[in-house]
């Protein structure tokens, strides 16, 4: 029997501190298969990881080898998104939200903003990176704009100034649509189109070498064991690049509507399709040493060396548009919901977006990315930052609650609350984040320890999981030992949120303030 409207209890509002509608649960769920293999599809298909791939076969080792070793580092990607997927999917709430249940709903801010910090910088330089190509481009079409391309203003040309901001433009009007908009552009753009123009290279030079070309041989004569370090290395740089995904892998698994969506997309979207992407980088880059004479792992020189016009346009275009979708997919999603969740009451996802766009352009990322120093130790320490953050928020989800979270909680700033711990923040997670991290920064920066560099994220993951276990086993246990569950975390929060009128359109539902008593 139905019950009556008069015996209906009202949820409880969640605080105006913790809540927005882009915060809360995600209310459509969209992202199929297609959408999260299109999402890979745009993350993998950048000019770094195809010169990463490339690299590998110009450093020595066989073709066949660095297809394998890359197989196995995504593989081990494969699993951990599959396992991240699963939180998101089921909470259906954005990374900085999920942090909540381990970092405690204040706590929260101190991982949003290691993982804001490094998207700003990166977004940047991507964006930078891409101005170059869209400079060549217009040397390309019109040669007498060389004259605006040798002065500088804090670095950088007048044509390089106007370049930059026309890419900054372009990605600030496309990101700032909101998340359904990026699907539907990386499901039809961003994704496909780089693969077109890749498989074009590689066929041309595979005719133009006339199938002369060798998977086999190492092309500097790096001897067995030589290989087998550096295969290793590959490995655990293939899952480094990818952690700071994995991180807030949440905010795209939130729109999955079931579990086989994620998981077919991440199958399909990494260890095949980054896998076959790199195939086809290696055999780009044997074949200019065919018909070049040289290795050339630079996809943009590539297209340079071919010398045609009508190339040269095709090709710059297609990679600016390869990195618009790293750029959404790596670097803007993530700092938009993590600048959302400092102050949600003022902050949603598309003013979270423009922050992130402003200070991409304020920290001047020409002389971040010209700076080996810069590059080695604030971006370098800070990805050292990510395994522990990785370890802790996994090692909370399934070894300590076992799945069981409470999502409307993670919107309480009752003192009460499951997630308060003391005054918003959870001493168990800094007990177990800071000598993580601190060892897995010294590996990666100190040269002493040189050779154990590539592989800090392990050392980090390591420690902080292991740490945060121990100091959380009392939680374990009230868990239980139990199957971790499948189906989607019911939640009425948006039930209880109380939309105030003089709310301003786009700036998410303002609650009305919950009082919190020690906060």
């Amino acid at each position: 029997m139905p019950t009556s409207p008069q015996h209906t209890q009202r949820p409880a509002p969640p605080d105006a501190r913790l809540f927005n509608e882009d915060l809360a649960p995600a209310p459509e769920r969209k992202w199929g298969t297609y959408s999260i293999f299109a999402l890979w599809m745009s993350d993998t298909h950048a000019i770094s990881n195809y010169a990463f791939a490339a690299s590998l076969f110009v450093l020595g080792l066989p073709a066949w080898e660095v297809f394998l070793a890359l197989l196995v580092g995504i593989s081990i990607v494969y699993w951990l998104m599959n396992r991240m997927g699963h939180a998101g999917h089921r909470t259906g709430v954005p990374y900085p939200v999920l942090a909540r249940a381990s970092w405690g709903v204040y706590g929260a801010n101190i991982p949003a903003l290691l993982r804001a910090v490094m998207a700003v910088a990166w977004y940047g330089i991507q964006t930078w990176l891409a101005s170059t190509a869209v400079v060549l481009l217009t040397l390309q079409l019109a040669p007498g704009l060389d004259a605006y391309h040798h002065n500088s203003v804090l670095g950088l040309s007048t044509l390089g100034w106007v370049a930059f901001m026309v890419m900054w433009g372009l990605q600030a009007a496309l990101l700032t649509r909101g998340m359904e908009f990026i699907r539907k552009v990386q499901d039809f753009a961003t994704g496909p189109v780089v693969w077109l123009v890749v498989l074009a290279l590689a066929v041309y030079l595979v005719v133009r070498a006339d199938g002369d070309i060798s998977l086999t041989r190492s092309l500097t004569g790096l001897d067995g064991g030589a290989q087998v370090e550096q295969s290793l290395i590959a490995v655990s740089l293939t899952v480094a690049t990818f952690l700071t995904l994995v991180l807030n892998y949440a905010d795209f698994a939130r729109f999955t509507p079931d579990h086989r969506s994620y998981r077919r997309g991440n199958l399909i979207g990494l260890p095949v399709n980054f896998t076959a992407f790199a195939v086809v980088a290696v055999l780009v880059t044997a074949g200019t040493v065919s018909v070049f004479g040289e290795a050339i792992y630079d996809p943009v020189k590539v297209i340079q060396k071919i010398d045609n016009p009508v190339v040269t346009v095709i090709g710059a275009l297609a990679f600016v548009v390869a990195t618009i979708g790293i750029n959404v997919v790596a670097n803007f999603v993530s700092p938009a919901y993590d600048f959302a969740n400092l102050a949600p009451k003022y902050l949603n996802f598309r003013r979270g977006g423009m922050i992130t766009a402003v200070l991409a352009v304020l920290v001047l990322p020409w002389k971040l990315y010209s700076s080996a120093l810069v590059i080695q130790y604030f971006l370098g320490a800070l990805g050292a930052f990510l395994g522990p953050l990785v370890a802790i928020l996994l090692v909370d989800y399934f070894l300590i609650r076992r799945g069981r979270i409470d999502v409307d909680a993670l919107f309480s700033a009752d003192e009460q609350g499951a997630y308060f711990y003391r005054r918003g923040y959870n001493p168990k997670a800094v007990i177990a984040f800071l000598p993580a991290a601190a060892v897995s920064a010294a590996l990666a920066l100190i040269p002493l320890f040189g050779a154990l560099a590539p592989f800090s994220w392990i050392f980090g993951m390591g420690v902080s999981g292991a740490l945060y276990a121990a100091v959380s086993r009392r939680g374990r246990v009230g868990a239980g030992a139990g199957p971790i569950p499948q189906e989607i975390i019911a939640s009425q929060v948006r039930a209880g949120a109380v939309e105030q009128p003089e709310a301003s359109e786009g700036a998410g539902v303002v609650v009305a303030p919950l009082p919190a008593k020690g906060s």
